[in-house]
């Protein structure tokens, strides 16, 4: 996310750069033999996405076999409804779309779209006869799931077959859970009578059918223009992983998330393949406020408080997904999740929204021995979009530093970890606090255009040493100000090999505005990537984010996370330095960073956590699935005894006391909800070597002796 306010003001240079382009050619109805919607919607968004783009990418061959690869792997991620024939008839294409697209040509979408229909037709009758069937789950039959290196089935007789294998890998699942939960049953309900393995094995059958008849269903409801749609947005994407295209209703439900009104679980989810994965833990969210998830799982079931059974989500649609997940506060909501590291849990969530209060930054006093340090953490870089001097993340860090120097705090450490962005004005301000005055972040336009936003602000709020810690999480914003205080060297950076990697700023174009006359209807909306980040020093934060100072492992470490992980993200360069002076506050900056590496190595703590990153990276490249009941319940109990040894990751003690602030210690009283938010986040403190580490790095840290005379001025 990225400060609306900037957005707007450059959106105004970009609207009127394609807007005098686009003179003597606005768009109306009447330019076309043919007034089909869709071909007006192909040629407008092309053309607004050539204008006004950051990098428009060159519509040739490479592009339209990237939109044919996409759209197909799009519809079809498992490759169950296509035949090998098919992708040979649909490859005539796959070096014309580009032509099709600038001549306003639908030959490709309308052959795929018809052809996908008539193939989903045809499996509805296939898995209603599998699962008329009982699985054998006696045989070793074993299923790939990475699907991306399957052919598609040559034959109906073996796409019949491949759909035998899914379904049983869908079912096997359900057939676990309810076998153990028969075993509960029978240990805890006096005069249960056991159910037989026939009758456990034809209800999880039941399951598997009524997932796939109530996802037909929902399939059966989609119009052509869904899944033209579904077409346009491929075609952006092919851009960047950020530019899409909004068909009216979804345009409406994203001005919903960005109002931050939308109740439910308050996490943002993505469909990748067939699953839907968690990307992202809004904070003060009912998921994040009772630590029920994290990013990286899976959801695979929906179950509702007044529903018996669950629903599975794998290969649903991503809204029809949402639409099962999310409802209004107060009601209650079941989820089976995969885990990141492979075991599948049911975590029941009670539904609400996400608590303004848990999104602001907020601080704790940290005491070791006769020291205090001050910790702030900041969720995101909030704002008011009506008006900056409003509350905003810069305003609250402020007035948070205060508060922790009336302490005496000696040392200060920002927790920027999962903080995925927001206001870049907030993060330029922010990083003001710290610095005399000086550019903080290089802002690039398309073309040559640039902009340095400088804190021109000489006012220090804090001229001590400083820790910033981050993660693969920490993402946009979060990385503009790491990546500026690392280059003054004013920060140590402490953390993840390296950050999210998202170096770009988006604006949501309103399409009917190049309209002159439009009688079709809503045309929608398109994301368009319009700028990029640059560091002071020149870098971009693009995919290569930001480096740590001192990298200490977790459990991402071995994992894709990030903007590295999308198709066709924009590529790191380079641009000139701006100018700016090195902090010259430290004596021994280099020093601390090597003293903090060599307790690295030595740490037990975070040789497990090593251990466990390398763990899940493991797991989660095994794609060989054993159909066998009596193996693949071993494999689960073996999971569950692996990962049992890494509990004593959570039960760490970084023997650090941890204390509110009077002003918070005072609401409390009033607040007992407020406690006990600040309670179960002070217990997590304690368990946190990262937290452990950032202070020992301020403790090592030395000021000048003209910074320690400065610094008794502000004190006082």
């Amino acid at each position: 996310m990225i400060d609306m306010r900037i957005m707007k003001k450059n959106f105004k240079v970009l609207f009127l750069a394609v807007f005098v382009a686009a003179a003597s050619c606005s768009f109306t109805t009447k330019k076309f033999d043919d007034p089909d919607k869709d071909k007006l919607l192909i040629d407008l968004i092309t053309y607004v996405l050539q204008k006004g783009h950051y990098d428009p990418a060159d519509i040739d061959d490479t592009f339209s076999e990237g939109v044919f690869e996409d759209f197909i792997e799009g519809l079809d991620p498992i490759k169950r409804y296509f035949l090998a024939s098919d992708i040979v008839e649909f490859s005539a294409y796959k070096h014309e779309i580009d032509d099709q697209i600038k001549n306003k040509e639908l030959t490709f979408f309308n052959l795929v779209h018809d052809r996908f229909k008539q193939r989903m037709e045809e499996a509805k009758d296939i898995y209603v006869e599998v699962l008329e069937t009982p699985f054998d789950y006696s045989k070793d039959e074993i299923i790939n799931v990475d699907y991306d290196e399957l052919d598609y089935a040559s034959s109906k007789r073996e796409l019949k077959e491949r759909w035998r294998w899914q379904l049983k890998f869908s079912t096997i699942s359900s057939y676990y859970d309810l076998v153990e939960e028969e075993k509960t049953k029978l240990e805890t309900e006096e005069g249960y009578t056991r159910k037989s393995l026939t009758e456990i094995e034809k209800k999880a059958r039941g399951t598997t059918e009524t997932s796939l008849k109530e996802y037909f269903d929902f399939t059966d409801d989609l119009e052509r223009k869904d899944y033209f749609a579904v077409f346009l947005t491929t075609v952006v994407e092919e851009f960047d992983p950020h530019t899409n295209y909004f068909a009216p209703p979804d345009r409406d439900r994203f001005d919903l998330r960005m109002s931050g009104k939308l109740e439910g679980i308050g996490a943002r989810l993505q469909k990748r393949n067939d699953y839907i994965n968690i990307v992202e833990v809004i904070s003060g969210g009912p998921a994040w406020r009772g630590e029920h998830v994290e990013v990286g799982d899976i959801i695979l079931k929906v179950k509702q408080a007044d529903e018996d059974e669950a629903v599975s989500i794998v290969g649903m649609r991503l809204d029809d997904a949402v639409k099962l997940i999310k409802g209004p506060k107060g009601t209650q909501v079941t989820l089976t999740i995969k885990r990141v590291d492979g075991t599948i849990e049911e975590e029941v969530i009670t539904r609400d929204v996400v608590e303004l209060e848990e999104t602001y930054a907020k601080s704790t006093v940290i005491e070791k021995e006769d020291k205090k340090f001050g910790l702030i953490n900041l969720p995101q870089f909030y704002f008011d979009m009506d008006d900056y001097k409003k509350r905003n993340a810069a305003s609250d860090v402020k007035k948070e530093i205060e508060r922790l120097k009336e302490e005496g705090m000696e040392g200060l450490v920002l927790d920027l970890r999962d903080n995925g962005g927001g206001s870049l004005k907030t993060a330029v301000d922010i990083g003001g606090l710290f610095i005399k005055e000086g550019p903080i972040v290089q802002v690039a336009s398309g073309g040559s255009r640039k902009e340095v936003l400088k804190d021109e602000n000489d006012e220090l709020a804090w001229d001590g040493p400083l820790v910033i810690l981050v993660n693969e999480l920490s993402a946009s914003a979060s990385e503009i100000l790491a990546a500026a205080m690392q280059d003054y060297k004013r920060a140590i950076i402490l953390g993840s090999k390296q950050t999210y990697g998202k170096g770009t700023v988006q604006n949501l174009i309103d399409l009917n505005q190049w309209l002159r006359k439009n009688d079709m209807g809503d045309m929608g909306a398109l994301k368009l990537t319009t700028q990029k980040f640059y560091r002071v020093n020149g870098g971009s934060t693009q995919l290569e984010g930001v480096k740590s100072d001192v990298v200490m492992p977790d459990r991402y470490s071995y994992i894709d996370v990030g903007e590295r992980d999308y198709d066709n993200p924009l590529p790191y360069d380079k641009i000139e330095p701006a100018k700016y002076e090195v902090w010259d506050g430290y004596i021994d900056f280099d020093e601390t960073i090597k003293k903090s590496k060599e307790r690295m190595e030595k740490s037990e703590q975070l040789a497990l956590i090593e251990q466990n990153a390398r763990w899940v990276k493991v797991k989660r490249d095994e794609m060989n699935v054993n159909l066998n009941f009596d193996t693949y319940s071993a494999e689960i109990e073996k999971r569950k005894k692996e990962s049992k040894k890494f509990d004593l990751i959570d039960e760490y003690d970084n023997k650090l006391s941890y204390r509110s602030l009077p002003n918070e210690i005072e609401m409390m009283r009033q607040d007992t909800t407020l406690r006990e938010k600040r309670k179960r986040w002070h217990k997590n403190l304690a368990k946190d070597i990262y937290v452990e580490e950032a202070v020992n790095v301020l403790e090592d840290l030395k000021l000048s002796n003209i910074r320690k005379g400065k610094m008794a001025n502000i004190k006082n």
